[in-house]
């Protein structure tokens, strides 16, 4: 995104108000211009680090994020992992894999989100940074989306599935 613009309208406007003070007013601001120009796009790109911080919110597990490219900031969107396909089992069959973790019910969000503090120990946070780069993730979006399939796992294992009694035994193996 060249942000160039902006810095030039800001500039003009800067220009327009300094006429209205006379040739004092103006030679100041014309001696201001260039010092602005880096306060200007720094504030800019603060502006659109916090917008792009509340689509993220918005988007968990995917993510938006903000980079500086030179002068200019450029966005990388990560989209949220798409769920693997079934594929049928060929020959014996193997302990399924753990799941992807799912989205959550469109039904589930009411779009309001809750900020909490979390404090996490140092070897932690850097494996939870590792991961969510390998994943292609805020490290929020990682967070969101490891809790949510904790959960997930949670309430699943709560719940008697196909092949469980009411003792929450399975039965495994093979049938001749």
């Amino acid at each position: 995104m060249d942000l160039t613009p902006y810095v030039d309208n800001l500039r003009q406007e800067l220009a327009v108000a300094a006429n209205a003070g006379g040739d004092d007013a103006r030679a100041l601001a014309e001696r201001l211009t260039a010092p602005l120009e880096s306060a200007a796009r720094l504030t800019l790109l603060d502006a659109l680090s916090a917008a792009m911080g509340e689509v993220t919110r918005e988007l968990a597990p995917g993510s938006v994020d903000v980079r500086l490219r030179g002068l200019d900031p450029e966005f990388v969107v990560a989209a949220a992992p798409a769920p693997e396909p079934f594929r049928e089992a060929q020959g014996p069959v193997a302990a399924p894999a753990a799941p992807a973790p799912p989205l959550p019910p469109a039904d589930a969000d009411d779009g309001a989100t809750a900020r909490i503090n979390f404090r996490l120990p140092a070897h932690l946070k850097t494996r939870a940074e590792d991961a969510a780069a390998a994943d292609g993730l805020s490290v929020n979006a990682w967070l969101v989306r490891a809790v949510s399939t904790a959960l997930d796992a949670r309430e699943r294992a709560s719940s008697p599935g196909p092949g469980k009694d009411s003792g929450g035994r399975g039965f495994t193996g093979w049938v001749r």
